[in-house]
This record gives structure tokens, C-alpha cells and sequence, in this order.
């Protein structure tokens, strides 16, 4: 890891200090990185290689025939699927959260289809880039070694 010192204004390091606090970071370091994370992260749209994938969307209920349409769109693209939660928030609309990976076009493209239906609210696709890599070890004394996949986390696409 390296040292970097910076030169910030009164005001910023007051305002980079609450954000601290109000976040609960042990430290500045640890909050700028992540500051530093999501503002040299290019736009979802710009995200090459495999990824994972948190959509999130709030979505009426009632719209005629969309739980229905995304049903089926889930289903279309079950292989990106990791796991989908269903949160009814009042008596007409719904929040669902869906985690995913593959591709981070395949992605988006899983996306927009959900995201582009009449009736869907609001919605976001947090993408994060990852690698897998194959390996063969065992993972308590019982069993011996088996070949599986680890997935890493990558600092960028």
C-alpha cells in the first residue's frame, strides 16, 4: 500500500470529517478510498468483463401483466441469476433485489429489460468487477482436494 498525502480546504476536510463520522469509518484513509472507488469508476455503461451485479428496483404491482413480464424475463436469463428478494413496501408496490453474474453487458442488457417495463419505478445496477479463477483444494480434513471455481474482486473492469 502507498502514501498519498493530500491538500484539502477547511470546509472539504470538515465535510470529508462528518461523512466520516455519519458513516462510522475507523478512519479518513478508509473513507477515501472508497470516495476514491466510486468516482474513478467509469459509467456502468463502460464495464467490460465478468461481473457481479446487484439490481435493485421498486415497482407497482398492478400494472397490468408486469409481474407476469418480469416472471418471464427472470426466467429467460435465469443463468445470470444468483438469488432475487421480494419486499412488499405498501398495498401496491414492491421492491426486488436481484444478484447476478456474468457478463457486465449481459448484465446491463438484464437490466435495462427490467428497469425499461411500464410500471417499474425506480431502479439502479450496481455493477462489480470480478475474476474467477479454477482451483483444486480441499476445503476441511475430510474430504480431499476438488476442483472449483474462487471468485476474486478486481479494483476496476
Amino acid at each position: 500500500m502507498q502514501r498519498v498525502t493530500v491538500t484539502l480546504p477547511e470546509s472539504l476536510c470538515h465535510d470529508l470529517d462528518k461523512f466520516v463520522q455519519d458513516r462510522r469509518y475507523d478512519n479518513r484513509s478508509e473513507a477515501m478510498r472508497d470516495l476514491l472507488r466510486l468516482g474513478l469508476r467509469g459509467p456502468a455503461e463502460d464495464a467490460q468483463g465478468e461481473a457481479m451485479g446487484v439490481l435493485s428496483y421498486v415497482y407497482d404491482h398492478h400494472t397490468r401483466d408486469l409481474a407476469s413480464r418480469l416472471m418471464y424475463h427472470h426466467h429467460d436469463h435465469h443463468n445470470l441469476s444468483i438469488t432475487t428478494s421480494h419486499v412488499h413496501l405498501d398495498h401496491d408496490t414492491c421492491l426486488e433485489t436481484a444478484i447476478l453474474r456474468g457478463p457486465a453487458d449481459a448484465l446491463r442488457a438484464y437490466a435495462d429489460g427490467v428497469l425499461g417495463q411500464r410500471g417499474v419505478m425506480h431502479g439502479n445496477l450496481f455493477l462489480i468487477p470480478v475474476e474467477s479463477h479454477a482451483a483444486a483444494h480441499a476445503h476441511d480434513h475430510s474430504h480431499g482436494a476438488a476442483r472449483h471455481e474462487h471468485l476474486h474482486v478486481r479494483d476496476s473492469f
